[in-house]
């Protein structure tokens, strides 16, 4: 059926007979019952309002004739401006735009930190070991040719160390002389012991690429070695912890 469109004179007259007949007609059922006032809406410009001022002002709603056999009742009146933007929920719901509800978002879920495992601790440095062999029991004087007594402390104090170490990762043998002579000369033979003793070394069984040489010549005296004699031979007696060759084995020792 169609509904609510009513023109203003239309619903004034209705109004009227209305109003005459409610007295007469509310007693019976079938015939007419006076419609109510819908709740005010300040937004229903659009629909026929209550023109009298009392506490029940609103929407103005149809009655309803014999009963649900008749016209059903509580539709609202349309202006004849009335436009569809104009729609409220009390008249039109179908018109209405519905109200969307938004989406319910879950929050992320955040994942607990993962522990973090520290890296493993560095290796400790290679240690080095310096081992100071004397140049008497290896050489004789002014030489550079390995004596059976120097041979033997390098068995003794070198390679049986080098037994304790897994990593190997240099011997440095350093050759000195004592100060008679120039540095030219002393320079030469520093480096011809210090060959000499790299030499039995390899013999030994140690990688000729681990070890390296180095001369010092008359460069680096012992400390508190101070020799005035006049006589060579005892000078040359005095001087005797200068001529020295150092071997330095750097490696990681065998955990014990």
């Amino acid at each position: 059926m169609t509904r609510r469109l009513v023109s203003g004179c239309l619903v004034g007259a209705l109004a009227t007979v209305f109003a005459g007949s409610v007295t007469a007609q509310t007693a019976d059922p079938k015939g007419y019952m006076a419609g109510t006032a819908g709740k005010p809406n300040a937004e229903a410009i659009g629909y026929v309002l209550n023109a009298y001022p009392t506490d029940k002002d609103g929407i103005v709603k149809s009655g309803v004739y014999n009963g649900t056999k008749g016209l059903a009742g509580g539709l609202c009146y349309r202006t004849g401006y009335w436009a569809p933007s104009m729609a409220i929920e009390q008249c039109d719901p179908d018109l209405v735009p519905k109200k969307v509800e938004p989406p319910k978002v879950e929050p992320p879920k955040v994942e607990p930190p993962k522990p973090v495992t520290p890296p493993p601790p560095p290796p400790p440095p290679a240690a080095v070991q310096k081992i100071t062999l004397a140049s008497k029991a290896l050489f004789d004087f002014d030489k550079a040719v390995l004596k059976p007594e120097g041979m033997a402390a390098i068995d003794r104090d070198v390679i049986s160390k080098l037994k304790d170490v897994q990593k190997l990762e240099l011997v440095l043998v350093t050759g000195h002389t004592d100060p008679i002579g120039t540095q030219a000369y002393n320079q030469k033979l520093s480096e011809r012991r210090a060959d000499a003793v790299r030499n039995y070394l390899v013999s030994k069984g140690v990688a000729k690429d681990k070890i390296e040489t180095l001369g010092m010549g008359k460069t680096q005296p012992v400390p508190g070695v101070v020799c005035t004699q006049k006589n060579m031979k005892e000078k040359i007696a005095c001087f005797a912890p200068d001529r020295r060759v150092e071997v330095e084995v750097k490696g990681e020792a065998i955990k014990r």
